[in-house]
């Protein structure tokens, strides 16, 4: 299964549609898990479901030009920055003046956890891991695979080839420079 993951990822790499496509519906269900996580994360209104984000993903993803997925990982880890793009893109536009300002009336779902940050908070997570990128990718991809992803320490030392152990030091080390870029008391567990 491996190789044909890592087959779709080569032609899609080569600029293959078709392999694009069926990459994405071979990883549907797996991306749709991370839209729904990183919905309850938001605490996003109603008004946009995990379906709608997926998609809209999917189309911003398959727009752009010279983008490389050489695996698995760095593919969810992608996904996951470009949902959270639009989330706080859908956020920000809820909020704007000519749509109302600050009045929401919203509802959210009672699998929602007690510590949502609001949209300014995945605003500010979202520039943090932008400079983290820039300063360390393999620290900023274990907090997309771990954090956004949802992935267990064993699920991401299996696809990043190291110790278990190994990705905790690096997310322990990921957290702490998050939280100084931060500086505020968001919880990044």
């Amino acid at each position: 299964m491996d190789t044909d993951l890592s087959a779709l990822f080569t032609a899609a790499e080569g600029g293959d549609r078709d392999a694009g496509e069926a990459l994405f519906a071979r990883l549907y269900s797996e991306l749709h898990r991370v839209a729904r996580r990183e919905l309850a994360r938001s605490g996003t209104p109603v008004s946009l479901g995990a379906t709608t984000l997926l998609h809209e993903a999917y189309l911003d993803m398959a727009a752009r030009e010279g983008t490389s997925f050489p695996d698995r990982p760095r593919f969810l880890g992608y996904a996951a920055r470009v949902m959270r793009g639009l989330i706080i893109d859908h956020s920000r536009t809820r909020r704007a003046i000519r749509h109302g300002g600050g009045f929401e009336i919203t509802s959210l779902p009672s699998d929602v956890g007690a510590n949502v940050p609001d949209a300014r908070d995945l605003e500010q997570i979202s520039e943090a891991l932008d400079q983290l990128v820039k300063v360390d990718r393999s620290l900023a991809e274990i907090v997309d695979l771990k954090f956004f992803c949802g992935l267990s320490f064993a699920e991401v030392a299996a696809l990043q080839g190291v110790t278990e152990r190994t990705v905790q030091r690096r997310w322990e080390r990921a957290r702490i420079w998050l939280h100084q870029a931060i500086r505020t008391d968001l919880p990044v567990s």
